[in-house]
């Protein structure tokens, strides 16, 4: 994790190394990281979505903000058909995903991207991520962010919701 956060290693090396690891501590050779987030997690992703989270997408979703997900490994993590099992993925209008793209955050490239398929400069788009190094990266490309707290995540949405002059509530 160290390593990691030092950008010693890239993300996706960390989690490729955890992914054996763990298949290695209960006896099984897993290669992909969607066999160890489905193992950990169960198969039914809307039961790992937090509440807090699903009330703050649909309030942005309902006063017409314009949603994006940028993630590092989004299908890598949890398999192709992960979009098709949660439907609060519907109400994003983009979904730039390293799986494809090879751009991992916190290159500038990522954010640019999300920019791109929103048709909006990074300045207007508020990103939301629990990794320090990410926001960083959001920072240095001219984005306002919010550091989530995952012991606080009523707060980190309400802060993301604040952005657009929206509250939790």
């Amino acid at each position: 994790w160290r390593s990691m956060q030092a950008d010693e290693i890239s993300e996706r090396d960390y989690w490729k190394t955890r992914t054996r690891e763990v298949g290695q501590l209960v006896g099984e050779d897993w290669q992909d990281m969607s066999t160890f987030v489905q193992r950990a997690r169960g198969a039914d992703p809307q039961a790992v979505v937090r509440p807090e989270a699903v009330r703050a997408i649909d309030i942005a979703h309902q006063a017409g903000v314009r949603l994006a997900i940028l993630s590092n490994e989004l299908d890598l993590f949890y398999g192709k058909s992960f979009r098709e099992r949660l439907p609060l993925l519907s109400l994003f209008e983009t979904i730039v995903d390293a799986t494809y793209t090879k751009i991992l955050k916190p290159n500038a490239r990522a954010y640019a991207m999300v920019g791109e398929a929103l048709h909006l400069p990074l300045s207007a788009c508020v990103f939301v991520d629990d990794q320090k190094r990410n926001v960083d990266g959001a920072i240095a490309a001219g984005m306002p962010t919010v550091h989530f707290d995952v012991a606080r995540p009523a707060r980190s949405y309400a802060e993301a919701l604040a952005h657009f002059g929206l509250t939790l509530s």
